[in-house]
């Protein structure tokens, strides 16, 4: 059989991935920037390994999901990109309990995904049940939430700081960072 018949369990040529970062400058430079947006890329990166096994560390939650808006527009599953609901600054909610968050102030393939399950970008539960099994040490008190303004230097030099110390601050060694 020649290797043109065998599709090998191959995906159908045009089910490609979706040039999302080419579709951001594009976008960018529709607005008006006049220097392509540039991706964080980092040569090396910095992050560390666990000093202490997973299941004896105090384990926290960032995300860029926003807490819910009374009256700032639809901000539901499937609802349309809402720049109403943009947060600036990094929050801190309790673990213990759950928290209404949305994902309307973020660009997704809304052809392609519902926003149904808010378990995709705060798995609040899914920590708790392994910390409660013993896979995580324990659940921090807090987990966060980081804004998505788009800004490296936003970014940088104000909440990534602002993060860290809030991790600090709760004594935790390591963060699941969720980004939508």
């Amino acid at each position: 059989m020649s290797e043109a018949k065998q599709d090998f369990g191959f995906a159908p040529e045009e089910d490609v991935p979706i040039p999302y970062m080419q579709r951001i400058r594009e976008y960018y430079a529709a607005l008006g920037y006049p220097t392509p947006y540039r991706w964080a890329h980092y040569a090396e990166v910095p992050f560390q390994p666990l000093g202490r096994p997973l299941a004896r560390s105090r384990v926290t939650l960032v995300t860029t999901a926003a807490p819910y808006q009374q009256g700032k527009g639809d901000q539901g599953p499937g609802a349309p990109y809402n720049a109403a609901v943009k947060f600036y600054e990094v929050y801190s909610l309790g673990t213990a309990e759950d928290h209404d968050l949305r994902i309307a102030h973020l660009s997704y393939d809304r052809a392609h995904t519902s926003a149904a399950d808010p378990n995709t970008w705060l798995p609040l539960a899914a920590l708790r049940e392994a910390a409660a099994r013993g896979r995580v040490g324990e659940l921090a008190p807090r987990f966060h939430g980081i804004p998505t303004n788009r800004s490296h230097r936003a970014t940088i030099v104000k909440d990534c700081p602002e993060l860290l110390a809030r991790c600090q601050a709760d004594r935790v060694d390591a963060a699941l960072l969720v980004a939508n």
